[in-house]
């Protein structure tokens, strides 16, 4: 039986922004504008996919579109080819350097004892040299990212070997556990100098959510190490035992999305918010070879051109934009020379774009076509289990102005399509 997708809807918002104030603080006005908002009680993979790629994404159940036309910090839906993806010289070393600490430890830790149990000093191995070739010229050594990527985790490596840290990632359900909680906490306060949360917090931001698992339709039995269900996941990091990282991930059809990132900041050298995404990318890639062909992309979030701490997204190639307007797929080094010159860059129809930092306004009124709200759905009551639907524009809900407007709003945010497929509530 297909999954219902159920949500209420909410209109226009603003709030302070977290992207050009200092390091842990916000702005002082409110600046970062929505152009909708949705409680979501349940949603299929598919259907959040698709609030994706008009640019939605979700905290917690509250999901919500930026209006990048007024934001101070323009927010645009970034999606990285996994399956075209190559990691740069420099993503291979962070790879590469992160293995070689798992493997010989630092340079404090005696080297010497791991020598004398034949770990070579090098990571990953080489080619042999062509046959008929100058021996003493050599291929560069070959790269494979799910191949590295698992190179020293304690599931993958040779039982003959001897690694001087244990370190293994896991999969599993997004839930609550104290230990989460602790890292989030010691995240939160040492990297974003925000010392304020609860466990309800964390649980309202990286633990509930209304995403509905759903079975992964592989052709053949899947390696042990990759999901079996589309829905939200906790990327699980331990060395020697310690959870030392957490990957909050949802996995969707066509892609998995990235949610959120915590670490424990005493390992902050080795760039694990990056490593992340180099295993978010293997992730997707390696399901896609297994016989899930839909997927092929991860979804990184928003791409924030003004700000520093975000643009590294733009060093995994190929990446596209989402359109803001026409909500098409734009190669990002297409975007870059109107990320450059504009505070709001429309890259279909580079005429609509804005240049300066004041906000324009709220735009016309929403217009939707009556015939659309007649295909719109909402619960009309529910007895048993067995929920009675009506037209939105016959509920009650469309008598109050307040709620119309939000109606609105939220229906045109969404597109037709989407708002035909979700029932609200």
């Amino acid at each position: 039986m297909p999954v219902v997708s159920v949500g209420m809807p909410l209109g226009p918002g603003c709030s302070t922004c977290g992207y050009c104030g200092p390091l842990g603080e916000r702005s002082s006005t409110e600046t970062s504008f929505k152009k909708a908002g949705f409680i979501a009680s349940q949603l299929s993979c598919e259907v959040y996919q698709k609030m994706i790629y008009r640019g939605w994404r979700r905290s917690g159940t509250y999901c919500y579109a930026p209006d990048l036309r007024r934001s101070c910090c323009p927010q645009y839906t970034i999606r990285l080819d996994a399956i075209a993806f190559k990691p740069s010289r420099s993503q291979r070393k962070l790879i590469n350097r992160w293995n070689h600490f798992v493997m010989q430890g630092h340079k404090s830790e005696t080297s010497d004892s791991l020598l004398l149990q034949g770990i070579s000093s090098s990571p990953m191995p080489t080619r042999p040299t062509k046959s008929g070739g100058n021996a003493s010229k050599r291929d560069p050594p070959a790269f494979s990212l799910s191949t590295s990527i698992h190179a020293a985790e304690s599931d993958f490596i040779s039982p003959n070997t001897t690694a001087r840290h244990n370190f293994k990632v896991t999969l599993e359900p997004s839930t609550y556990s104290e230990e989460k909680y602790t890292l989030y906490l010691l995240y939160q306060r040492q990297i974003h100098h925000d010392p304020h949360n609860t466990p309800e917090d964390f649980k309202r931001f990286l633990v509930k959510s209304p995403l509905i698992n759903e079975p992964i339709p592989y052709p053949a039995s899947a390696p042990d190490h990759l999901p079996s269900q589309y829905g939200s996941f906790h990327q699980m990091y331990r060395l020697d035992g310690e959870l030392i990282a957490v990957g909050v991930i949802d996995i969707l059809p066509e892609c998995v999305s990235s949610v959120y990132f915590m670490y424990d900041p005493k390992h902050d050298k080795y760039s694990l918010g990056k490593l992340s995404a180099l295993r978010e990318a293997s992730l997707a890639r390696e399901m896609h070879d297994a016989g899930a062909i839909a997927m092929s992309s991860l979804a990184m979030g928003f791409y924030i051109h003004s700000c520093p701490k975000m643009k590294y997204k733009g060093g995994f190639s190929p990446s596209y934009l989402a359109d803001p307007e026409e909500f098409t797929w734009v190669p990002l080094a297409d975007c870059i020379p109107q990320l450059e010159k504009f505070r709001y860059a429309a890259f279909v129809h580079p005429e609509h774009s804005l240049e300066g930092p004041q906000d324009p306004g709220e735009g016309p009124p929403v217009r939707v076509p009556e015939e659309l709200l007649n295909e719109v759905m909402v619960i009309y009551s529910m007895q048993q289990g067995a929920i009675s639907i009506i037209p939105i524009s016959l509920s009650h809900q469309w008598k109050d102005e307040h709620n119309r407007e939000e109606i609105l709003s939220c229906v045109d945010t969404l597109g037709d399509e989407l708002s035909r497929e979700i029932i609200f509530r």
